[in-house]
């Protein structure tokens, strides 16, 4: 199974309360918005949502941190 792949705010320009910049998100993979420029993110609300992949920058954890960010983001 791949690890879960997070990213990092760079900009939330009309998002201000659905994401914060410099903090990590994780990714839901999701080959439509792969196809759109996108990416499917967990975002404030604990909910997954259509972005602009410029939006944010990928980030390359070991799955050691991974697991641990994933376990985070569940209990919410």
């Amino acid at each position: 199974m791949k690890s879960p792949e997070f990213v990092v705010c760079l900009n939330n320009a009309g998002y201000l309360a659905s994401l914060e910049v410099g903090k990590l998100y994780q990714v839901v993979p999701d080959a439509e918005a792969d196809k759109l420029g996108g990416l499917r993110v967990i975002d404030e609300d604990g909910e997954d949502y259509f972005y602009d992949r410029e939006m944010f920058c990928p980030l390359t954890v070991p799955p050691v941190v991974a697991n641990v960010l994933t376990s985070i983001y569940k209990q919410g």
